[in-house]
């Protein structure tokens, strides 16, 4: 098998493809011939030990891939050879072949193509556990999104509006502005890239309120961090919902007084966790997309593609922020 690992800490650059022995499936594991591996940003921090998982070196990042069933380990008795699947892996998955534990392997249906299949279940999933079971998002509600274009912000702006919910999308260009419009947003917000100047947070709180309407937004959900959070908290309606989903721009520091004045809530989306702790819930939800992706009201938009060995300029394009929707490594 061939492998892209990280070797030693870095970035995208240090990775080396290598040629390694293909591994057997343990108890309760199965061995994947993977065809696509989605790329999200955990994978641009776990090679540089920026991750809260580090798993020993050499390693393969790539934490979602989708493939088919290529021998059982002992103990499987849900899965098949030759099962089309998708996997949770949390990393190896820029490979072309992984060995998971069968439990965070799941059926896909036969028409759904591998590489959309690589690019659904962590970015959907994050998204649907923040708006059902994190948010309560209700009919009505209006909804912001940072960061909307990337691939869980587009996953949260098909499932805000299959929710029922205004959706403001949240973005730094007009490319990206237009792109989530494209796909269902109802506004709008192109922000700048400096927003650590107190002037330029408040002009971005105020056109937060002014296309909510009412006394502001219901649920943000905050895939950027860093300035954009106190602005978009400072624009929470009575009784809204702060949404943590991740921290590219860096870990905010914010007021606790705006969440007595707001009578608002700064609510936490840990879905790895979700899924361990919650293994039922986490079957249901992805019931929920599996039927949402079949009524065609959920679809990954992968914008770019890249070859394995290519699999670094895969992850310098998602730390540039200059991705729209997914971007997958194929191994053909």
């Amino acid at each position: 098998m061939k492998a892209m690992l990280s070797k030693e800490v870095g970035g995208p650059e240090t990775l080396v493809l290598e040629d390694l022995p293909t591994p057997e499936p343990g108890k309760n594991q199965v061995r994947i011939k993977v065809h696509a591996a989605g790329v999200n940003f955990p994978d641009t921090l776990i090679i540089r030990d920026m991750y809260q998982m580090k798993p020993p070196r050499p390693f393969a990042p790539g934490g979602e891939i989708a493939g088919e069933v290529e021998a059982l380990g002992e103990g499987v008795t849900h899965l098949a050879v030759g099962d089309r699947v998708l996997g949770m892996t949390g990393f190896g998955g820029f490979a072309t072949q992984v060995v998971a534990d069968a439990g965070r392997v799941i059926k896909i249906p036969d028409s759904m193509p591998y590489e959309e299949a690589a690019c659904f279940v962590l970015t959907y999933g994050t998204s649907h556990h923040a708006l059902k079971d994190r948010a309560a998002i209700q009919p009505g509600e209006s909804l912001l999104i940072l960061g909307a274009a990337g691939g869980v912000g587009v996953a949260a702006i098909e499932l805000g509006k299959a929710a029922g919910a205004k959706v403001i999308a949240a973005v730094s260009s007009e490319e990206k502005a237009q792109f989530c419009r494209d796909l269902g947003a109802d506004e709008t917000i192109i922000y700048s890239r400096e927003m650590s100047d107190r002037a330029t947070q408040k002009e971005f709180s105020n056109e937060i309120k002014k296309l909510a309407g009412g006394d502001g937004v219901d649920v943000v959900y905050d895939a950027v961090g860093g300035d954009y959070a106190e602005p978009a908290v400072r624009a929470l309606a009575w009784k809204g919902r702060y949404l943590v989903v991740g921290f590219p721009a860096g870990i905010p520091k914010i007021p606790l007084n705006l969440t007595l004045l707001k009578g608002c809530q700064i609510v936490g989306v840990f879905w790895g966790a979700h899924t361990a702790r919650e293994p039922q819930n986490h079957v249901e939800n992805m019931g929920d997309l599996f039927r949402l992706y079949g009524e065609g009201k959920i679809k990954p938009r992968i914008s770019a593609s890249y070859p394995l060995a290519q699999a670094g300029d895969a992850l310098n394009l998602l730390s540039d922020r200059k991705v729209l929707g997914k971007v997958v490594v194929t191994m053909a």
